[in-house]
Formats: C-alpha cells, sequence, structure tokens
C-alpha cells in the first residue's frame, strides 16, 4: 500500500469511487470532483494536499486537507472528503489516511476540523482523537495539533 500526493487531479482514477459513493448514497465524492473541476477547492494552497491510497495501480482511498473555509483564524485546517473502497474498509486504510494527512497538516495548522453525517464515520474519527463538537456548527469534529512545524507522533491518543 502507498499513500501519495493526488496531483496532478486524477479525474478518470476518480471515477469509480465516485461511482461507488453515490451508490453508497455518499455525495462527497461527486463534490470533489465538481469542486476541483470549478476552482472552487483545488487542493494547491500552502498547507493543502489530497492524498491517495494505492494498492498496486488502483486507487483505493482518498482524502485531503485544507484552509479551513468556516475557520476565523489562519491554523485552522479542514480535512476533506475522506474516502475509502467498501471492499477496503476495516483493514487500517482509512487510518493510516488520516495519520498522513495529520502528519502533514501538523507542518501548516495548529488545528484540524472536519464535518460529518454518520455515526460510523463519527467513531472513527473519535478513535483517532477528533473531539466532537456541539451540534449546530460547520464543523462536527476538531482535533488540537499545536503550533505548526512541530512534529508529533500521529494517531489515536
Amino acid at each position: 500500500m502507498r499513500i501519495r500526493p493526488l496531483d496532478p487531479f486524477p479525474t478518470d482514477l476518480l471515477k469509480p469511487l465516485v461511482a461507488e459513493g453515490e451508490r453508497e448514497g455518499f455525495r462527497f465524492p461527486r463534490r470533489l470532483v465538481d469542486e476541483h473541476a470549478s476552482g472552487r477547492v483545488r487542493f494547491d494552497a500552502p498547507g493543502e494536499v489530497l492524498l491517495g491510497v494505492f494498492e498496486g495501480d488502483e486507487l483505493v482511498a482518498f482524502g485531503g486537507v485544507t484552509r479551513d473555509p468556516y475557520g476565523d483564524a489562519d491554523g485552522a485546517g479542514r480535512i476533506r472528503h475522506v474516502y475509502v473502497r467498501a471492499a477496503h474498509r476495516r483493514r487500517g486504510i482509512g487510518a493510516r489516511l488520516m495519520r498522513a494527512l495529520e502528519a502533514h497538516a501538523r507542518r501548516h495548522f495548529s488545528t484540524l476540523t472536519l464535518r460529518t453525517d454518520t455515526e460510523a464515520a463519527a467513531r472513527f474519527y473519535s478513535a483517532l482523537g477528533f473531539d466532537a463538537l456541539p451540534p449546530g456548527g460547520t464543523a462536527t469534529h476538531r482535533r488540537e495539533l499545536g503550533p505548526p512545524g512541530k512534529h508529533h507522533r500521529t494517531g489515536a491518543r
């Protein structure tokens, strides 16, 4: 398994994951492609990255980090569009992807936020050390990373 930046943006590699996500009722894989095409979210600002997880030549998961568009602090990053193909779940791929995203984010951000709308994902992020936030805000979970540039061990607390 390899984790690497998805740059240039791999529209063709993402097509099977977008289709699978839509069959599962997830809109965010399609939103990833649409936002990139429109220029709204390109993962190309300082500190931003879109990572892919590969098994051989097959893209099996993706996720990114951007500046938090809802945050009022420069040090806030946002986890975006994390998706693992159904056949590859429950094998630690999502956790490894999140550790890689967090390691990247630690060099640029002091806080990470994210939004999820499923209980399974909420449990996943909580297990990785994200704190649940009160309902009604722009994020459902938050994790303090410390000052940017500090290299801390990542993973569950």
